[in-house]
């Protein structure tokens, strides 16, 4: 007790400057409305800045969450384009046979959004990890895109992880044609690059120009009719065969890849189901 009082008798002199710099700024500021107003200014200056720091700081921190919101609006947003598609497909079909339904094009697809966390792209046969399992109802042979085009299929499934066989890799070849167009060829990466890919076995007849955008063909339950794939780069005609190979510039972004979108298709078994029955009866 002693020692403190010794501190303050000590510095007393600065605790009594102190205060009388307190008083008088108090005097000063609430006495004189200029010195006042610029106080507060000055004050709110201060306190914006504090503000804008903290706010840029939490908000930094909520990216994460913001861009998984976004990406649940953009998979229902496409779930929506195809779902649309189908039903018009529907109703120019029930033009011809007013007893079709609808009802099963409204629900027949879903998303199930994952993150990526391993992916090559530099490899002979490029596979990609993501982190959703059987427990999120990932299962194989089911197709995988991302905001912009096609991203691949699953291949091998664990209880929280799975495993794609990418579009960047030579095993991997998907049914695919000109937008508006119905010859269908094979799209398959040659290797060269990370970015292109063809599309082999175009029928002579085909029509397509620079520019024009491949999409898939939808004669499966991997991928619904129309996702993106990418663009013509360039043709060339196999003289000997009588078919186009198409250079395609892809629309994904293998390098940056981060979130993707696995398509459920619950038709899938019953459309096993009746094609094994096709099977059956052809075999007979």
């Amino acid at each position: 007790m002693s020692d403190l009082l010794k501190f303050f008798v000590k510095y007393s002199s600065w605790f009594l400057g102190a205060l009388y710099l307190l008083i008088s700024a108090i005097l000063l500021l609430t006495g004189n409305p200029y010195q006042h107003h610029v106080f507060l200014t000055s004050a709110n200056v201060v306190s914006s800045g504090l503000y804008s720091t903290a706010h840029g700081v939490t908000s930094y921190f909520s990216l994460r969450d913001i861009n998984d919101d976004l990406q649940r609006r953009n998979s229902d947003l496409e779930l929506e384009v195809y779902r649309l598609k189908d039903v018009i497909r529907e109703y120019r079909q029930q033009l011809y046979a007013d007893t079709m339904t609808v009802d099963s094009a409204l629900t027949r697809y879903q998303f199930i959004i994952a993150d990526v966390i391993n992916n090559s792209i530099n490899h002979s046969h490029n596979y990609i990890t993501i982190q959703k399992g059987s427990l999120d109802g990932i299962e194989p042979e089911m197709g995988v895109m991302d905001q912009n085009g096609i991203v691949g299929i699953v291949n091998v499934v664990g209880p929280h992880t799975a495993r794609l066989i990418s579009v960047l890799n030579p095993y991997l070849r998907l049914s695919c044609k000109v937008k508006g167009e119905s010859q269908v060829g094979s799209l398959v990466w040659d290797g060269k690059s990370p970015s292109e890919a063809i599309l082999e076995e175009l029928p002579k007849h085909a029509k397509f120009v620079k520019g024009d955008t491949i999409v898939t063909t939808g004669y499966s339950s991997v991928f619904p009719e129309g996702v993106p794939v990418g663009t013509v780069i360039s043709g060339e005609r196999d003289m000997a065969d009588n078919f186009y190979t198409l250079r395609v510039k892809l629309f994904t972004d293998f390098s940056t890849l981060s979130t993707v979108r696995v398509i459920r298709d619950k038709m899938k078994d019953e459309l096993a189901e009746v094609e094994k029955e096709l099977e059956i009866k052809t075999i007979d």
